[in-house]
């Protein structure tokens, strides 16, 4: 609400992003903008994704720390963001993401534009780690899972959304990373169920190669950055949806693929990137790797000390906007602290 989007085609409550790697067209200043694959163009509107991205990074603050404490006050200071966010009428956020991503000249938004509320996954970490604080009203409690319902049948039934879900690289795995998290938090058994079997026959199969990289990430114009957050995304389904009776993290497919294969082939590059045998990123190579989460919940999942000693060693104190806006999972202690 406080940043208005003059290039939208949407209203005041609707969020509004643009891509990143499309740039105005130097032989045709004024016409369509063109694409350069990888190179961020810092000129496009982002405010909404920052303030969502601000976002997350207060609410899973708040809620590690009560979790970590048990002291009410951090609860309290979240509450007025989930009410502005997700009840106020006046500044909440619709459900939708009908003009994310849109390209000047070109699209009012894309199906691709779903992949900028990642960041609502910690979102919805902390406001179960909140939620019987005594902080929300039960009519409140009931608006705000109404939202995450709302949002979850939107992108599980637009045309944007199916375009999202069935993209085929890193789009489709985020997809599924945030429908899984959004329907455990509104108790979605069937979309819950989907995304199991969307991991299983989908994602592992056709994304990963048998040496455990991903082609697809490894086209890109930044192989590195993009295969560690393919496994992160993957990695975070895999702790949503693995259960008493199943771990995901140890799930094979009939090739021999499973999460583990992704770890054991990004693991000696994590360790020592100047062994990395594919071409560098164009953009923020210096900034990779950080404490990911793949490591983390892979080492938990496999009981594998050596995964859990690298992440421990790495840095969790990253300031890059890239790289904050590539990792949407930061506050391990919402996730681990509800663990199967």
């Amino acid at each position: 609400m406080n940043y208005p989007a003059v290039r939208s085609a949407g209203g005041i409550n609707d969020f509004y992003s643009e891509g990143d790697y499309w740039w105005p067209d130097s032989v045709n200043p004024y016409g369509p903008y063109i694409q350069k694959d990888g190179m961020t163009n810092p000129d496009n509107f982002t405010k909404h994704r920052e303030v969502m991205i601000r976002f997350s990074q207060i609410s899973g603050a708040l809620g590690s720390a009560y979790l970590a404490t048990g002291d009410q006050e951090f609860a309290e200071k979240l509450r007025p963001h989930f009410m502005a966010w997700f009840v106020d009428e006046n500044t909440l956020m619709n459900p939708n993401l009908l003009y994310g991503q849109a390209i000047v000249g070109r699209v009012t938004g894309r199906g691709i534009g779903i992949i900028d509320t990642i960041h609502l996954v910690e979102v919805v970490k902390a406001f179960e780690a909140v939620e019987t604080a005594g902080v929300f009203s039960f009519e409140e409690i009931i608006k705000i899972k109404k939202w995450f319902s709302d949002y979850l049948d939107w992108i599980t039934s637009h045309p944007y959304g199916i375009q999202e879900r069935d993209h085929g690289n890193n789009h489709s795995v985020c997809w599924a990373m945030q429908a899984a998290v959004f329907a455990s938090l509104v108790d979605n058994k069937e979309v819950k169920s989907y995304c199991k079997k969307m991991y299983k026959e989908t994602l592992l199969p056709d994304q990963m190669a048998g040496d455990g990289s991903f082609p697809k990430e490894l086209a890109r114009t930044k192989p590195y950055g993009y295969s560690l957050f393919t496994m992160d995304a993957m990695a975070t389904i895999c702790q949503t949806l693995s259960t008493e009776k199943e771990n995901l993290f140890l799930y094979t497919t009939s090739e021999g693929k499973n999460l583990e294969l992704g770890l054991s082939f990004l693991y000696p590059y994590v360790q020592n990137k100047n062994n990395w045998p594919y071409p560098q990123d164009v953009m923020h190579w210096n900034e990779w790797p950080v404490r990911h989460p793949f490591l983390l919940f892979g080492g938990l999942g496999l009981q594998k000390d050596h995964y859990l000693i690298l992440w421990q060693s790495l840095n969790a104190d990253f300031s890059n906007t890239e790289v904050i806006r590539n990792m949407p999972i930061r506050n391990p202690l919402l996730w681990i602290n509800q663990r199967f």
